[in-house]
């Protein structure tokens, strides 16, 4: 048996006699227990597996003006302060819910726009025109 599944087996057991010392459960009804506590236990590392969102949902989750977050479904211009409050990476947040690679944590109006405001205030500009600037 390998250490996992001893673990695995030591939690079951752990789970059942601690709810069985607090509610009244018939012999009978044991190993439906277990084998549900087992279960549970065993499809945690899969649980987000089978609530991944389908490609025209992550299609349908970029907008122009804001980004749906696949964590509570709410509109964001940028995600990274979103994920950024819940302890979650960028990577962390595809690979939770396969997304790709280059999905996007800014919103394109928004992008858009800050790029309006760093090119009027001259940010961003080669060093030549900086130079030139202050001469």
């Amino acid at each position: 048996m390998s250490r996992t599944n001893e673990r695995l087996i030591t939690r079951t057991a752990d789970l059942a006699a601690a709810y069985v010392a607090h509610n009244h459960v018939a012999a009978s009804e044991l190993p439906a227990l277990l084998t549900t506590l087992h279960g549970a236990l065993c499809g945690l590392g899969h649980a987000n597996a089978a609530h991944r969102p389908t490609p025209a949902q992550i299609r349908a989750s970029i907008g122009p003006d804001a980004l749906i977050s696949f964590e509570d479904g709410r509109p964001y211009k940028t995600l990274r302060r979103h994920l950024t409050i819940r302890g979650i990476t960028p990577e962390t947040y595809r690979a939770k819910w396969g997304l790709p690679p280059d999905y996007p944590l800014v919103s394109a109006a928004y992008s858009a726009r800050r790029s309006e405001i760093s090119k009027a205030i001259q940010l961003g500009g080669s060093t030549r025109r900086v130079q030139q600037a202050a001469e």
